[in-house]
């Protein structure tokens, strides 16, 4: 079984986390926005499909409100 060394697994920790590479403030800015553009339109749709469901089930069933 191999030995455990902390010093070395810190070692290679920095190693890897060197590798990474950041998005930019504009990027990460963008990518947000998107975020937020996409959760509103998925709002919408599911809005939507919601009441078509709704007054389908309302017409099948005959309720009257």
């Amino acid at each position: 079984m191999a030995k455990f060394s902390p010093f070395k697994f810190l070692q290679e920790v920095r190693a890897e986390a060197d590798k990474v590479t950041w998005p930019t403030r504009r990027e990460t800015a963008v990518t947000t926005i998107m975020v937020f553009v996409m959760v509103a339109v998925t709002s919408v749709l599911f809005l939507v499909a919601d009441q078509i469901i709704r007054v389908a089930i309302t017409f099948v069933l005959g309720i009257a409100t």
